[in-house]
């Protein structure tokens, strides 16, 4: 099979047949064989029924329906699953994706030999608020940044191609499909390529994704995925460094209170208490807390150790 479409979906009874008709009327002009995989995330209008007319119409179209609202990573996860495609290509079901980029997004996955390519939505309109546009900005801007991946402007569009392998080595979960290119990267697959796109009104409905928490929530995943890759195998390094620098400066802290008394002692200055001296309980609660986090690297090397994911690696080839 050529190609596999994803379209993770909530509450988009209305789009769902003129996109099912577009994508096939792009797919038969240039020949590809195809499925369309649509994920009902939990929709609490007629979704899945229209799903299920369009399928007993098309043999091509498939349907997975959750019991309830996942979000939209584990729609992508199912979905990746049971794609069967040399090349997966995912979009939104509000239309705002055109069906007619699936061409020239493969041939950059087949010709141009690239793993994953992301779409770069140029001619989004001007009209989206602010507390839309600033926090995709400095969103993206971030994840440049952690990444490593800067030629990616935007990191969010739903519109994407994969190689086949990617979507079967890499793990979508909780919210973590905005960093689908940051997966990608960290299991190996580094040749990540950008597409301008365009970008449509929404034509039914309105958007599911407004409000400055999920940006929140991305700098969170963001930052879980880092750490993950960096320290995610290795806990001690950070922990045990944190704990052991901090442990030594109040080491040191409280050494320095106490030679302080002993030389006033020894010279007949007065001299407060040691426990009246406010250094002396900064000094003690850094040694607690440098030795709570040796402790957490230790006990995160434990648990580490014990994990089935521990020796789990992405193998290209065997022979």
């Amino acid at each position: 099979m050529d190609i596999s479409v994803i379209i993770p979906l909530f509450n988009e009874e209305e789009s769902l047949p003129e996109l099912q008709a577009w994508i096939q009327r792009v797919m038969l002009a240039n020949g590809f064989s195809y499925e369309i995989i649509f994920v009902n995330d939990g929709s609490t209008d007629r979704s899945w029924q229209v799903i299920e007319q369009l399928q007993s119409e098309h043999p091509e179209v498939k349907g997975i329906k959750f019991r309830r609202n996942y979000g939209k990573s584990p729609a992508l996860y199912c979905g990746f699953e049971r794609a069967e495609g040399d090349v997966v290509i995912t979009m939104d079901a509000d239309l705002q994706d055109s069906p007619d980029e699936i061409p020239e997004l493969r041939r950059m996955i087949v010709e141009d030999g690239y793993d994953l390519v992301s779409g770069y939505k140029m001619n989004r309109r001007k009209g989206d608020p602010l507390s839309k546009t600033i926090p995709t900005k400095l969103f993206n801007a971030t994840a440049r940044m952690v990444s490593g991946i800067h030629n990616l402007h935007d990191f969010n569009c739903g519109l994407k191609a994969y190689r086949r392998d990617v979507v079967k080595n890499i793990e979508v979960y909780g919210e973590m499909h905005r960093y689908i290119p940051y997966l990608a990267k960290n299991a190996g697959f580094a040749k990540i390529g950008e597409k301008p796109v365009h970008h449509q009104a929404r034509k039914f409905g309105k958007s599911k994704f407004m409000g400055w928490n999920r940006f929140v929530n991305g700098y969170l995943d963001l930052l879980s995925l880092w750490f993950l890759d960096s320290f995610g195998l290795k806990p001690m390094h950070v922990f045990g460094f944190i704990g052991t620098l901090m442990f030594m400066l109040g080491f040191v802290a409280a050494a320095a209170v106490g030679a302080n008394k002993v030389y006033c002692l020894m010279h007949g200055v007065p001299a407060r208490l040691v426990t009246d001296n406010p250094y002396f309980y900064i000094a003690l609660t850094m040694m607690i807390l440098g030795t709570q986090l040796f402790v957490a690297g230790f006990l995160g090397e434990l648990v580490s150790r014990n994990s089935s994911e521990r020796n789990k690696y992405h193998i290209e080839k065997e022979i």
